[in-house]
């Protein structure tokens, strides 16, 4: 495929922008290459600036479980830009996208709009400290929640040493206060509980991992979790701005029985739309301004363009509810795909939960971060280059989700299956 154009954007870009990207993991640092810019959605597709289209399994990462440009999504936001962008005051949709969310999350009582997964997370982080007094949290290594002070800290050598800064401008007395654990670890949770007694505000968790590539929650890791943050009195933190209404319509909490005390959501509840929420109990949601001390605030919170747009594709999955087509879909391409892994003697681990699928370039079972980071990240660059070539749009990181949507049709499916066979005869041919 020819790239020029997009060369030529990203060449007149860096002009102007750091690193000529918004979002780091666009910069297509790990799979080689330069950046593609894009200039329409439509479905399952979406085209470069040269005219080249691909099917997409990016979907901004993540909030387009419809599909690109929805007709009636996008009918939502047209009508609510005549009317107005903004008004700096309540609104009744940001009501109607609140009940809507509360209507099928039952462990949230009260919720908040922001404008981003990140300062949904921040947001949360905080109110768990002011509702708890105390100020260290736990995070899991591998786990990615934003771009937070307290949440780009790493786990050192082990899981047990207290963090360090991972990025400069990160203090030293903020990564003090965070520390890590092992994804699917219990253990090494309670081992910095013994060590840290009666000092930890909140465990915040992906419940499904979707950031160190996709890491299934083991059996037993979320229950135990609330176990301990109940006999702790912790503050248990899922963050679902991935998982929201992806992997289910009440999200990973649904799915695996468990009942957070906050949590915070992002993505699909926007539509497409830059959106974040935090919700929970009211007893800790009552503590926010101005009600109480806590104080958290934004300008363009419940913009009305994000919440008609969030409104608008809530309203169709709560209707047409596309789970079990979606669940269906995302397992045949697994099941396509352990085939072509198999014909082609490809050493790799996939791992899927509904329509959130990974595959790694590494032969050992994928349970948490130290796992994952064995993945082959050249193997993965070559597979990536090989199926862009094909006209398939993949992450651009082996370390991400691949995410179907409800528009990938069974011809999409069927094509991503023998592009992928076509990449790892490619790759082997290279060996």
């Amino acid at each position: 495929m020819i790239h020029t154009a997009s060369n030529d954007l990203f060449t007149r870009a860096k002009q102007s922008i750091p690193g000529g990207v918004n979002s780091p993991v666009r910069a297509f640092r790990s799979v080689g290459g330069h950046p593609l810019f894009m200039t329409r959605g439509e479905g399952a597709y979406m085209w470069d600036a040269d005219g080249n289209k691909y099917i997409d399994y990016v979907g901004s990462w993540g909030p387009f479980i419809l599909g690109h440009s929805h007709p009636k999504v996008v009918e939502a936001i047209q009508k609510q830009a005549v009317i107005a962008t903004s008004f700096g005051t309540p609104t009744e949709l940001e009501v109607e996208l609140a009940e809507m969310v509360k209507g099928v999350m039952p462990s949230i009582d009260l919720i908040r709009m922001v404008s981003s997964g990140t300062e949904a997370t921040m947001s949360a982080i905080r109110l768990a400290r002011g509702y708890t007094g105390r100020e260290k949290i736990i995070k899991f290594e591998g786990c990615y929640h934003g771009h937070g002070d307290s949440f780009l800290i790493k786990a050192g050598s082990g899981a047990l040493t207290l963090g360090a800064p991972d990025s400069p401008g990160v203090t030293r007395g903020t990564a003090q206060d965070t520390l890590n654990a092992r994804y699917n670890d219990i253990a090494s949770v309670e081992m910095l509980l013994a060590m840290n007694p009666r000092q930890i505000a909140a465990i915040i968790v992906e419940p499904v991992a979707g950031n160190m590539g996709v890491v299934p929650a083991k059996d037993k890791f979320l229950q135990g979790l609330r176990k301990i943050c109940d006999r702790e009195g912790i503050v248990l933190i899922f963050d679902e701005v991935m998982t929201g209404f992806r992997v289910g319509i009440g999200g990973a909490q649904e799915l695996y029985g468990i009942r957070p005390d906050l949590t915070t959501l992002g993505k699909i509840i926007g539509g497409g739309l830059p959106v974040g929420a935090f919700g929970g109990k009211r007893e800790i949601m009552e503590l926010l301004s101005p009600l109480g001390p806590v104080y958290q605030a934004g300008t363009l919170s419940g913009n009305p363009l994000a919440m008609a747009a969030g409104i608008a594709t809530l309203r169709i999955v709560m209707e047409e509810n596309p789970y079990p087509e979606l669940e269906k879909k995302s397992a045949y391409l697994a099941d396509a795909f352990a085939a072509n892994l198999q014909q082609a003697e490809i050493a790799a681990t996939q791992t899927r939960v509904g329509s959130m699928l990974c595959l790694f370039f590494t032969d050992r079972q994928v349970v948490d971060y130290e796992s994952a980071v064995t993945s082959k990240t050249t193997k993965y660059a070559s597979y990536f280059t090989s199926m862009l070539d094909s006209g398939v749009y993949l992450a651009p990181s082996q370390f991400e989700a691949m995410f179907v949507s409800a528009a990938h049709s069974q011809d999409d499916l069927d094509r991503t299956i023998e592009a992928q066979r076509e990449a790892f005869n490619a790759m082997n041919q290279e060996n």
